[in-house]
């Protein structure tokens, strides 16, 4: 290729999909025979919003139905686009569809909008004057608005997997477009390297590769790239923490075991050398909500309670803002009375569960909803415990064969003692009323 036709722009850029049988991943919605992908070729899509995290593929999608499709296609900026701006682009959708003239409109980040510029898309959705494809990082449950959720389909995109990152670099290697042709060379090893580092982004893949190449060593053959050459371009620390590796498991190890051990020391740095680190600030809220009853359970039941507010308070901040609230929480679960008594209990009752998963209903808990269920004796010996003076029933709930099983075995520890007292007294009264 000559200098002056020489394609300058960055590798993820060349490498962008034009089709669909490029297309890399979500195969859940692409796959051939699937429905997504039945629209796209079908030129049928409705307004809809593409969900998923960075580098998945929401803008490439956009840019393959904009090629596919017979209708006007505008792309709109969330970023840039006034109200004044989206009224005018929709004037013209509603004038062209008066002479039968579809419009596909896209727009990028469209948790950036706010109310009054969602509203302004609202009657031309409504009434099919345009069809709106968004695309966001951010839950639409929470980021857009109702009214005009109600009339779109979420497809939620994932993050690519390690063989889907490692099969685009193969591609971009070899591909014209990309560094096909030019004797490129990588090291054992370094585009796994590059597939975990990037974490199910492929424009973080490309653009490391990229990086790589460009600063490889070079041969009489072209260029290549070693070990060494990648963490050069990279942060070291980033790329020996591999979020879906061996480091990443002993690290939320560490820090659950930590919490479990009522070390809040050691917590709080495992917690930073994770999010130093690179990882996700949702993951480790998540595993902190899940300590909260695995761990803590009802010894302190407002852990549970400020687990969930920690999760959301990442979520609206991020990082680094949300350290805080990490530390706080990491701090109160390690510092909390512990009690592993619910985990026990479920695995307990699971394990019974399994093994009879087709056992019936007990009658007297079955609702007797037409005559012939109640011919048949569903209801039958139910007892309404809040017609009762003590508000408590002998009843028996649980399948004849498990009668009498206890799956749940409180301890004393802070406020699961209280529990504890009630449970026995509950036992108690109902073991003396079946005699």
């Amino acid at each position: 290729m000559s200098a002056e036709r020489m394609d300058t722009r960055p590798l993820a850029a060349r490498m962008r999909p034009e089709t669909l049988d490029e297309f890399v991943g979500q195969a859940q919605l692409l796959a051939p025979g699937r429905p997504l992908r039945r629209m796209i070729e079908a030129d049928a899509v409705p307004s809809m919003i593409f969900w998923g995290p960075p580098g998945v593929g929401k803008t490439t999608l956009a840019n393959i139905i904009a090629h596919r499709t017979n209708a006007n296609f505008v792309n709109f900026s969330a970023v840039t686009g006034s109200v004044k701006d989206i009224r005018a682009v929709m004037q013209e959708a509603e004038a062209g569809s008066l002479l039968h003239s579809r419009t596909i409109v896209f727009v990028d980040e469209i948790h950036r909008f706010n109310k009054a510029q969602q509203d302004a898309f609202l009657p031309f959705v409504e009434k099919g004057a345009i069809t709106l494809i968004g695309a966001t990082t951010e839950n639409p449950s929470f980021e857009v608005n109702g009214a005009l959720l109600s009339r779109m389909r979420v497809f939620v995109l994932k993050a690519l997997d390690a063989g889907d990152l490692r099969a685009l670099l193969v591609r971009a290697l070899t591909d014209e477009r990309g560094f096909g042709g030019q004797g490129v060379e990588m090291e054992d090893g370094t585009l796994d390297a590059i597939a975990a580092f990037a974490n199910g982004d492929a424009r973080s893949a490309l653009s490391t590769l990229e990086m790589a190449v460009l600063n490889g060593v070079l041969t009489k053959t072209g260029v290549r790239v070693t070990r060494e050459t990648l963490e050069d371009c990279l942060s070291r620390k980033s790329l020996l923490y591999d979020k879906k590796g061996e480091e990443h498991y002993n690290l939320i190890s560490a820090l659950h075991k930590s919490m479990r051990n009522s070390d809040p020391d050691a917590a709080v740095y495992w917690l930073a050398r994770m999010l130093e680190g690179g990882e996700d600030p949702l993951y480790i809220a998540r595993r902190l909500v899940r300590f909260a009853s695995e761990d803590v359970g009802l010894a302190d039941p407002r852990a549970l309670e400020m687990a969930v507010a920690a999760y959301q308070a990442c979520h609206f901040l991020g990082m680094p803002e949300c350290s805080v609230h990490l530390t706080q929480i990491a701090v109160y679960l390690s510092a909390a009375p512990k009690s592993n008594s619910l985990y026990v209990a479920y695995e307990t009752a699971a394990k019974d569960a399994r093994e009879a998963l087709a056992e019936p209903v007990p009658m007297q808990l079955r609702n007797a909803v037409t005559p012939l269920m109640k011919d048949l004796g569903y209801n039958k010996g139910y007892v309404y415990a809040h017609d009762t003076e003590e508000k408590l029933s002998s009843m028996t709930c649980l399948p004849d064969f498990l009668e009498g099983k206890i799956y749940y075995r409180p301890t004393e520890e802070g406020l699961e003692g209280r529990v504890k007292a009630r449970v026995e007294e509950i036992r108690r009264w109902k073991q003396a009323h079946r005699k």
